[in-house]
């Protein structure tokens, strides 16, 4: 027999019969959890409310609130894994997303917990848990666990209070996923001259093979951004995994001079910084100027690897090492760039945007790269990119959302281009090396949308059209406000998508958008949709997009 001696848990939490277990997950950043603390009080108060009002229940809070660090979130995937270690293994347990979190905190725990979950998310701006919310349930649907999901602005509506009823009485909440129409492969479409169009290119993909090259992985926490590679493989969109470590070398190469230029090249394009003085606080040139040497580098990189799209995780490591990427990904996924040279002097892809997969997340890389290589090949705009699905609200009798990516854009994206940006700090509490963003406001005009996630090894895309509305300006500074000051904002209205449609069937807190004119929508759709089908990707098409095949 062998003597074994097990290290100490915690003892065993059970609720009782009138009692509904919680947990709370939010950042690793301590500065942000205490910024964004306050919200999740608010929103743990009106929780525990509306079960005391209208179940008879009590909240019990499965974790400690910390004095010491100033916030009640779980921080880190030691201390989800010890508190779930401490859980009834078969009790039901309420997830309240509050704020941005990392899904891998808890996801991994989740994942072998038996008993029902519900991922609880806030609908608010501020620190949206519902960006979160979308996060983590990618996540679990990617790591094969069962869950439901339930969102709400105050905790007191009608909809929320039927479906935490549905959840508390029989451990599931079943929403109306009708929106989205799964496409077989003998669609009529794929004999469309559109569609033989799209699976030529998508064979051409297979053959030949388009290249991911993301440097380092698993940004902010975000599993359901980490594809298997026999998934990639399977789709001719294999993974060149390179290290920011390595990018900081090939940065430090960019002599002071190119730096320069390249800054100079945006002002003369009228692009406005609102430099400082103050680097740990405002925008300085310096920072910008590092900006334009990762850019250089990830250019620099493509060429090298041969590479059909760039992505920089940043966080965690790369935000404290320099400049944050942001800058350099919305440039250069721009067709109207600053020249950059390769190492013997020619100008790299001129004329032409580098697709990049912001926070590496190979669920928009997938779209972002395939989306390009289409209108690029049908000698169309081909600029693309993600956005959080951030907030939205209702204007003009039609609900609009707040999409909205950490930092930067396309220019080909923004009202106005290069003229129409501002490039703020990144705020101190997420990058305290700073940089500049690419902030305005999106352009109105028709979309084209995507996500993929991944289901075992099966690569699933969802794909629909939207169109992008220019609001009044009070209202979009209303929704700035709200959100994140200085980040880029695009307003949207999905196509036969409303709020709860995608809440309840997206797997990401991304999606992926490109401009499409409205004469060419219906053709560049049946082509994206049979690119993706000839290239094992399950299909499913999103609302009133069906009508157009």
């Amino acid at each position: 027999m062998f003597a074994m001696k097990l290290p100490a848990t915690l003892d065993q939490i059970t609720p009782a019969k009138n009692e509904v277990l919680f947990v709370t997950n939010a950042d690793l950043r301590e500065s942000a959890n205490v910024e964004c603390w306050p919200v999740e009080a608010k929103y743990e108060a009106l929780l525990e409310k509306a079960l005391a009002d209208h179940f008879g229940k009590t909240l019990k809070r499965a974790h400690p609130i910390k004095a010491d660090k100033g916030h009640g979130f779980i921080a880190s995937q030691r201390e989800g894994s010890d508190v779930f270690a401490a859980i009834d293994p078969d009790a039901p347990v309420i997830v309240l997303l509050t704020a941005w979190q990392y899904s891998h905190h808890i996801a991994p725990s989740l994942a072998t917990h038996r008993g029902p979950v519900l991922l609880l998310a806030n609908f608010d701006g501020t620190w949206p848990g519902l960006v979160g919310m979308l996060c983590m349930a990618g996540s679990l649907t990617a790591l094969g666990r069962n869950y439901s999901r339930l969102w709400s602005e105050n905790f007191d509506d009608a909809f929320f209070l039927a479906g935490l009823k549905s959840w508390l009485e029989t451990g599931k909440i079943e929403h109306d996923l009708s929106y989205l129409t799964d496409i077989p492969a003998d669609h009529p479409l794929m004999k469309s001259e559109a569609g033989k169009a799209g699976a030529a290119l998508g064979a051409w993909s297979l053959r030949n093979k388009e290249i991911l090259g993301l440097f380092d992985t698993l940004c902010m926490g975000m599993m359901n951004g980490v594809f298997p590679q026999k998934a990639l493989c399977d789709i001719g969109m294999p993974l060149e995994s390179l290290s920011q470590a390595d990018l900081l070398v090939e940065m430090a190469k960019v002599p002071d001079a190119l730096r320069e230029d390249c800054v100079a090249w945006y002002e003369k394009r009228g692009m406005k910084f609102r430099f400082g003085k103050d680097a740990a606080t405002e925008l300085t040139r310096d920072q910008v100027k590092e900006q334009c040497a990762m850019m250089i580098a990830l250019a620099r990189y493509a060429e090298r690897f041969g590479l059909s799209c760039v992505g920089v995780q940043y966080q965690q490591g790369l935000a404290r090492s320099c400049a944050a990427s942001d800058f350099a990904e919305g440039a250069i996924g721009s067709a109207e760039r600053f020249p950059i040279p390769a190492e013997d002097g020619h100008i790299i892809r001129e004329g032409k945007p580098i697709p990049c997969a912001n926070e590496v997340d190979m669920g928009t890389a997938i779209p972002q790269t395939m989306m390009f290589r289409l209108l690029d090949s049908l000698g169309l705009p081909s600029e693309t990119t993600l956005h959080d699905i951030r907030w939205g609200s209702n204007w003009d009798g039609k609900f609009v959302w707040d999409f909205e990516i950490s930092g930067a854009v396309p220019f080909g994206h923004l009202k106005g281009g290069i003229a129409g940006a501002t490039g703020y700090r990144q705020p101190a509490m997420y990058f305290p090396k700073g940089g500049s963003t690419i902030t305005g406001q999106g352009k109105a005009g028709r979309l084209l949308w995507a996500r993929a996630h991944y289901e075992g090894t099966s690569v699933i895309m969802q794909i629909g059209t939207g169109h992008a509305v220019e609001l009044p300006e009070a209202e979009f500074e209303r929704r700035r406000k709200a959100t994140c000051y200085e980040w880029p904002l695009l307003n949207a209205v999905l196509d036969g998508v409303g709020r709860d449609e995608l809440m309840s069937g997206h797997q990401s807190n991304h999606v992926t958008i490109a401009y499409v004119d409205e004469d060419k929508l219906a053709d560049v759709l049946k082509a994206f949709v049979a690119q993706a089908i000839t290239q094992n990707i399950k299909v499913q098409v999103a609302g009133d997009a069906r009508a157009l095949l």
